[in-house]
């Protein structure tokens, strides 16, 4: 079989220096291989430019690959606020925005994710735009705390919703597969949610809180 349709379309679009720098202190660091996929990395920056969001949080900052793309499209005065589990993580993911001088941007929050929200609830915090790319057993609990801290019409995006193809997969039963299957229901079905969820590289759901 020929090229895969997500790789002809990467293609198109050639390397990109900064992101490819972040790839490699991510090897080097032996960290897992797991960032955004190159193209929903550029769809990230068009939907913070086309909603003209300014406040935005990322939930699993990895070693900043998907902060670059976030901040790409914030105005000058925007603000992302990234939890990351880890300090190591964090670190990375810092020193990653200050070589693209995208630091100013950026608000790193260290611990867990949950605790990290709850704080945020009690700040009043509001945002516009959310990207949930961490655990995936919490991708349910993530998901209804965004929608508590959006602004109306912010917009949700959540990457790997196949899992590696686990979540269509019936003879798949683990807590993750169960917990992403549970959010992917919610993308759908929720109410207060207009959603939608597109197949290519490891799944991606977006949804307008209403």
């Amino acid at each position: 079989m020929g090229v895969q349709p997500d790789q002809y379309f990467d293609d198109l679009y050639g390397n990109d220096s900064e992101l490819e720098r972040v790839k490699e202190s991510i090897r080097e660091a032996g960290m897992p291989d797991i960032s955004v996929a190159p193209g929903y990395g550029r769809l990230l920056t068009l939907l913070i430019t086309l909603t003209q969001a300014r406040s935005v949080l990322e939930i699993g900052a990895l070693g900043g690959y998907s902060g670059i793309c976030l901040a790409r499209g914030l105005p000058q005065d925007g603000k992302l606020v990234s939890l990351e589990l880890r300090q190591e993580y964090a670190d990375i993911a810092r020193s990653n925005m200050v070589a693209s001088k995208l630091e100013s941007y950026v608000d790193y929050r260290v611990g867990d994710a949950s605790v990290s929200l709850e704080k945020l609830m009690k700040e009043a915090a509001r945002f516009d735009f959310f990207f949930i790319d961490a655990d995936k057993e919490n991708y349910p609990q993530y998901l209804e705390a965004c929608i508590g801290l959006a602004n109306k019409g912010a917009i949700i995006a959540a990457d790997n919703t196949l899992l590696r193809g686990r979540t269509i997969d019936d003879n798949k039963q683990g807590p993750s597969v169960l917990a992403v299957r549970q959010f992917n229901r919610m993308i759908a079905q929720d109410p207060r949610l207009m959603g939608v969820h597109l197949p290519a590289y490891d799944g991606l759901a977006l949804a307008r809180v209403k």
